[in-house]
């Protein structure tokens, strides 16, 4: 006798493309509330996330400059305030952040994303969280390869320092992803959700579920 439930009990599949950059706050933010929403759904869906590289400033210096003079560089006397605004937002998702530090090219950080990924999407998805925390939370800098090391450790990634070693390592692989992903978007994060729901921004946990919702109906 066959279960007549058996169907309506099945999990449906969620795949989310996230476009994202390192050093986007929102992005952060983003990623907490997504996670939020999948916590309290995953009895309803299988989720399959997928990390992608964007740039806000691809010509920021591999050395590093402090963060605050990149902003008000950047931004002019906003920075101050998107720096109070910032740590309101901070403060919802429970974390404290930091604006001392510095900040910079971001393409290793991607390479090391897309160079986890081929180990298993949980260790992607995990290293970004160590990423966002060591860099908005601990002043960590992004393009610095012994912090990238100590968050790839965190999570279990294996040959991340012989990878990371040779600069063209992953390069083109982001580069290309690049172009796929990030070519047709004016900001992050930008999600996909089973590629018909699109959402920007550092959306709340119930936005992302209604997506979920639309994206599997």
């Amino acid at each position: 006798m066959t279960d007549t439930n058996s169907a309506h009990s099945e999990k449906k599949l969620v795949r989310i493309d996230i476009s994202s950059d390192t050093v986007c706050p929102w992005c952060f933010v983003g990623k907490k509330n997504l996670d939020k929403a999948i916590a309290s759904s995953k009895d309803k869906y299988n989720f399959e996330i997928l990390w992608h590289p964007y740039q806000l400033s691809p010509d920021a210096p591999k050395e590093g400059i402090e963060k605050r003079e990149f902003y008000r560089s950047k931004f002019g006397s906003r920075s101050d305030q998107m720096e109070a605004r910032m740590s309101e937002v901070f403060r919802t998702v429970g974390l404290v952040y930091s604006l001392s530090g510095l900040t910079g090219n971001t393409m290793d950080s991607h390479r090391l994303i897309y160079f986890s990924g081929q180990q298993g999407l949980d260790k992607q998805h995990d290293l970004v969280e160590e990423l966002g925390l060591g860099y908005f939370t601990q002043e960590k800098y992004i393009g610095d390869q012994e912090f990238l090391l100590e968050a790839a450790a965190k999570v279990g990634i294996e040959g991340a320092e012989q990878f990371l070693k040779n600069p063209n390592n992953g390069l083109k692989e982001v580069e290309e992803e690049l172009k796929t992903y990030s070519r047709n978007i004016t900001g992050v994060p930008y999600y996909v959700i089973n590629g018909s729901q699109k959402l920007s921004g550092g959306q709340p946990p119930e936005v992302f579920l209604r997506a979920f919702q639309a994206a599997t109906s």
